[in-house]
């Protein structure tokens, strides 16, 4: 097969999303349709490839509906001014959308279908919060009926923190973990962000998105807005449970927050790259993805990672640097316990927690940030992965050579 590399990764900033309030979303007046588009158009004119030369975008979203509904990722390609031969396809797989949307690119060029492709992700959740039931219409049936109750134990429902809640059950059970670690790793979280931020790290894969306001007033918005840099374990320890509020250990403290935002990521063979003088970030090296029990979402990064790992020829221990999704501190801190990492190869500049969850851009991004910190540290291999809400998990492995 052919070797596929990452010719070029560029995302948004993430701003902090308000449902009940969107007036407090500085990203409130902008499209996220609009900004994946922008990302498309900009990462083609700064990588100086022939628009006509792309022969796929995957766009991809967890939630498909209003503004993120693509005309089948048609309308990306559309808005990014690429020409009429460029096709498209949507991408959905919840929060692993657009890692899922780089497996799929990267796949068409091993075969020889693709020789540059286009990944990438959005998702506004001030405009489309979760389970918001003007758009969407889950099967209650499975949270109703006892043939499926029985089968999925979906006491959970479709609630994202009461699978939260569970897995750390477990892991108390299994590891010994406490709500004093998930705290604690969400304050490092906030505090490698914003040593990242400071230093300049994030600058090199942030567009910044300009902000008109109803009142015609303009922003420019260049760095993610959810980063808390003065917060204290204390603040965060204070925070009550957002889910069970009897006894309850998931807070918006030890959560990714809300938000939105957009990523993208250039995908090409290895020969198509040389041919055109593309440098890339890295090596599409393995992937994974795998489902497990949807009432604990949250143990999805790990079967996912030993497939990569498998395919890979590699272990645990091989693996640099990690970026694991923090949908919750529960499940970055289980997967790590799991896999046997060394927490200090992970997520080495803050996570979700601090930078943001926007659903369908995270996957990219991941696979996008863990690249940069390959080329910035002169590792050889990183790992990205993230928990996907039903009870699926996704992985990529990234090779610097």
């Amino acid at each position: 097969m052919k070797k596929v590399v990452i010719v070029d990764y560029l995302r948004s900033p993430f701003s902090r999303s308000r449902p009940q309030q969107p007036e407090r979303d500085k990203f409130n007046p902008l499209r996220m349709d609009h900004v994946a588009a922008l990302l498309v158009e900009k990462i083609v004119k700064r990588t100086g490839v022939t628009p006509s030369e792309i022969n796929e975008v995957l766009p991809a979203s967890a939630f498909g509906v209003w503004e993120q509904w693509t005309y089948g990722g048609r309308a990306i390609t559309m808005l990014a001014k690429l020409p009429v031969n460029v096709p498209a396809v949507f991408v959905d797989r919840q929060c692993g959308s657009s890692m899922s949307a780089v497996h799929f690119g990267a796949m068409e060029i091993m075969t020889g279908y693709s020789d540059l492709v286009i990944a990438c992700g959005m998702e506004h959740m001030t405009h489309i919060p979760m389970a918001d039931d003007r758009w969407i219409s889950p099967p209650m049936d499975l949270v109703e009926k006892e043939e499926y109750r029985k089968m999925y134990e979906m006491e959970t429902g479709f609630v994202m923190g009461f699978t939260a809640e569970k897995l750390f059950q477990e892991g108390k059970e299994k590891h010994g973990l406490t709500k004093d670690d998930m705290d604690k790793w969400s304050l490092r979280s906030h505090q490698l962000a914003a040593k990242g931020q400071q230093e300049g790290f994030f600058d090199g894969e942030i567009l910044p998105i300009e902000v008109t306001y109803p009142d015609g007033a303009k922003e420019t918005i260049d760095r993610d807005l959810s980063v808390r840099p003065t917060t204290t374990l204390e603040k965060i320890q204070s925070l009550p449970p957002a889910f069970k509020p009897d006894g309850g250990v998931i807070t918006a403290a030890n959560s990714s927050p809300l938000n939105a935002g957009a990523s993208c990521m250039m995908l090409a063979s290895e020969e198509k790259a040389k041919s055109l003088g593309l440098t890339s970030l890295g090596t599409i090296k393995s992937m994974g993805w795998a489902g497990v029990h949807p009432s604990v979402m949250g143990k999805g990064p790990v079967p996912a990672s030993r497939m990569a790992l498998k395919h890979a020829g590699l272990s645990s221990s091989d693996i640099d640097f990690w970026e694991i999704n923090e949908a919750f501190a529960i499940v970055t801190l289980w997967d790590m316990k799991e896999l046997g990492i060394n927490p200090e190869k992970v997520n080495v500049k803050g996570g979700a927690i601090a930078i943001g969850h926007p659903l369908g851009a995270t996957g990219a991004r991941l696979v996008g940030t863990v690249s940069r910190i390959l080329k910035s540290k002169s590792a050889r291999y990183g790992l990205a992965t993230a928990c996907v809400g039903g009870g699926q998990g996704v992985a990529t492995i990234i090779e610097r050579e």
